[in-house]
């Protein structure tokens, strides 16, 4: 296929997702049958925001034209190890791979391996010589390079497995929020859409809080209660109840709206539903803490923009652009130089 074909293919593929079927709506409820963090809310605004940035004809073309892809290209025969942590996370990587040309063999997460095959069956009828570009498989063999997805332990692995081809190798990320105190109730919305989507397990999730010296967080707590559905969710709440009674037995200060539980801490990251926060004097001090430990967080939320730091507006750390990388890594850079 040509690099034109490619494009529209995936052009097509969001015409699908944006009329949704009684097929997609049977995968969809399979997902979660195999694994109840994927709930059908979820998985629909992860598909919804693929289909709005990722497999938009003109946001994918003018990605498409800030790099030098051939217009036919000789394959790579390209490993993908994906995560499964958060609905469709690990599509942005298939579709880079698929764009530049090459072939992914695909390891898919045990946790969530119904819902990118269904699109890509889908991508075959429509095109059927798309067929050759993905294959799924048990182990990785015969590749000529490899992107590895999984938490700092597994990293080692890949490392030690993967380190002699061409790699992207990512470990555990998380991401923060810059608070000022002077945020509206709008701005403290925005900003439990980033904690809370997904039931905060994503690395696009915001984990930990800085905020100014006597920040006052009755009105977060009061706005986040819109939030408190994520306590009807059995998973969710057996979190929620474990790491409060740990507190409790501990004696540990926190404060609560009964749906998370916020603690003063240094660690970025978290347990499930609960959130750290820090107090700074000056917002040089964050600057110089989040520089120090940029190779752990994936992004940071903030109203204003912040010197020497890539920052985000509320609301938006779950809504990735074609350009956000994860861990900030070109992808396709990358596989555009194999």
């Amino acid at each position: 296929m040509s690099l034109q074909e490619r494009v529209e293919l995936l052009a097509k593929l969001g015409d699908y997702l944006d009329s949704p079927n009684e097929k997609l709506d049977a995968v969809i409820h399979q997902t979660y049958l195999h694994n109840r963090w994927l709930t059908k809310e979820n998985t629909q605004l992860a598909l919804q925001a693929v289909w709005q940035e990722f497999l938009d004809e003109n946001k994918l073309k003018t990605w498409v034209a800030q790099y030098n892809i051939p217009k036919q290209t000789s394959p790579q025969k390209i490993g993908l190890i994906l995560a499964g942590n958060i609905p469709m996370v690990g599509f942005q990587d298939i579709l880079n791979v698929f764009v530049a040309g090459h072939q992914s063999f695909i390891k898919y997460s045990e946790k969530d391996k119904h819902l990118i095959p269904h699109l890509i069956a889908v991508m075959a009828e429509i095109n059927p010589a798309s067929v050759s570009y993905f294959e799924s498989v048990e182990r990785l063999k015969d590749f000529d390079a490899v992107i590895a997805t999984g938490s700092n332990n597994s990293a080692r692995y890949f490392e030690a497995y993967f380190g002699k081809y061409p790699h992207i190798i990512r470990k555990n990320r998380t991401s923060v929020a810059i608070l000022n105190g002077n945020e509206t109730e709008d701005d403290l919305k925005k900003l439990g859409i980033d904690v809370f989507r997904f039931f905060g397990l994503g690395c696009r999730n915001v984990s930990k809080l800085y905020v100014p010296k006597d920040y006052d967080f009755i009105p977060l707590l009061e706005t986040w209660k819109r939030f408190e559905y994520v306590v009807n969710h059995d998973k969710y709440k057996s979190n929620f109840d474990y790491n409060y009674c740990l507190i409790i037995m501990n004696g540990m200060p926190y404060v609560s709206n009964g749906s998370i539980l916020l603690q003063e801490g240094e660690s970025l990251h978290s347990r499930i539903a609960s959130l750290y926060y820090e107090y700074y004097n000056d917002l040089n001090e964050v600057t110089e803490k989040l520089q120090a430990q940029q190779q752990e967080i994936q992004c940071i939320a903030s109203l204003e923009g912040i010197d020497n730091l890539n920052v985000i507006p509320f609301g938006q750390a779950q809504q990735p652009t074609l350009n956000d990388y994860a861990d900030g890594v070109d992808t396709m850079k990358f596989l555009n130089k194999l």
